[in-house]
């Protein structure tokens, strides 16, 4: 389902706001508790940022029939988004794997029509339900901190150093959220 409404837009931006914010404070806790709860080093932490705004800044300059998203999680990075073509989608795959200390990455950009405000509002939105889900129903089954959510189309992506019963906990609880097509497991295991 997608939400057009300008109540539901709003909803979007300002989650996308707080989502903007997250370095910074998360839930009243600054970035050294976050780190402190990280399963990363503080130096890998900086560096997926590091890796993440450079792969960004190489995939704006391909134009505006190209959406990409970078996510780094521990040096591995996930490419999502749309391009016109494999030809740029191979583009940007290269020179993401050519950033320095990028260890792996993991192409899921699609071919097609850069996604919409409102596409993208929803795939917020989206991410949030799952963060939330995952604050009240994780138990003690793994730590929401531990896993890195990102969504695009709908299709939501996990990201993180787990156990795999921490890994099956997370991936059970996205895919019961509604509004979601697909869960994919980006994990690095620690068993």
């Amino acid at each position: 389902m997608r939400f057009t409404t300008p109540a539901a837009l709003l909803l979007a931006a300002l989650s996308a706001l707080l989502t903007a914010c997250l370095p910074v404070v998360v839930g009243g806790v600054g970035v050294g508790a976050m780190m402190a709860d990280d399963r990363r080093t503080g130096g890998i932490y900086i560096e997926d940022e590091r890796i993440e705004l450079r792969v960004q800044s190489d995939a704006a300059g391909l134009g505006d029939k190209v959406h990409v998203n970078a996510i780094s999680f521990n040096r591995v990075v996930l490419l999502t988004g749309e391009v016109p073509d494999n030809a740029t989608k191979a583009k940007v795959e290269k020179a993401a794997a050519a950033v320095d200390n990028v260890k792996r990455v993991q192409n899921e950009i699609v071919i097609g029509r850069p996604s919409t405000l409102g596409e993208r509002s929803n795939d917020v939105y989206l991410t949030t339900r799952v963060k939330s889900r995952f604050l009240s129903e994780s138990n003690k089954r793994f730590s929401a901190n531990h896993v890195k959510v990102f969504t695009e189309a709908a299709v939501v992506y996990l990201m993180g150093i787990v156990s795999k019963a921490e890994a099956n906990a997370a991936a059970e609880i996205a895919a019961g959220t509604t509004g979601v097509k697909r869960v994919v497991k980006v994990f690095e295991y620690t068993d």
